[in-house]
């Protein structure tokens, strides 16, 4: 399908309820022009089932992909070669949009390539504001002074040309290689919803395994 908007959502064994409500929260944009592509990174059969099931309600908006393990950044960088829009976006499966979150982001097109935003974090206790620097794992930084890999948007051509890799902080190295060559920045929309209450996400598995490693 043609679109304006391409929106990667990657999903490895994440419960079906966070799944859904990030979905949802795709399908109720106030900008209606865009695709959803769910790349399933290798998820077991009882979770596959369930997204599927749930996928196959919106035919219309939503493409299903399905490979082995491989990561997020591998699973968005496939999810980019599926791609029709013209500008390209990520939402993790355990967070939301809000509903302006698209528009607000092309808003922003017509004076940046690519763009990343501020979130509404969600959060149990302060600690949960602060992740590993990407250059010190030792230090601590808070999550308004990060990239974070969901709140990119940008032009469809940066994503084909600059591959996310796959390590710690890919989100910000993969700003960093963008910026070389054209014209981003770091903005305070706060339309994108993130959980940082979930001890299976994402950002907070990879927060433990460096903690872990740091002590040995």
């Amino acid at each position: 399908m043609n679109a304006t908007i391409s929106v990667l959502l990657a999903v490895y064994n994440t419960p079906i309820w966070y799944v859904k409500r990030a979905i949802e929260s795709v399908l109720n944009q106030d900008f209606k022009d865009f695709e959803l592509i769910v790349i399933d990174d290798g998820s077991d059969e009882e979770h596959r089932i369930q997204i599927l099931e749930y996928v196959s309600l919106h035919l219309n908006k939503i493409t299903y992909l399905y490979h082995k393990n491989l990561g997020q950044s591998a699973s968005i960088n496939r999810g980019v070669q599926h791609s029709n829009g013209s500008y390209i976006t990520i939402i993790d499966s355990d967070d939301e949009f809000k509903t302006n979150h698209l528009s607000s982001c092309l808003q922003e097109m017509p004076f940046y390539d690519l763009i990343a935003s501020t979130a509404e974090t969600v959060a149990d206790s302060v600690k949960d504001f602060f992740v590993p620097d990407k250059n010190s794992y030792n230090e601590l930084i808070h999550v308004d002074d990060c990239i974070l890999f969901a709140t990119l948007f940008g032009k469809k051509e940066i994503f084909k040309k600059y591959q996310f890799k796959s390590m710690y902080a890919a989100d910000a190295e993969f700003f960093e290689r963008v910026s070389a060559a054209y014209k981003v920045n770091k903005v305070d929309l706060r339309t994108y919803i993130y959980y940082r209450n979930i001890p299976t996400s994402i950002s907070a598995t990879l927060k433990t395994k460096i903690l872990k490693s740091q002590n040995g």
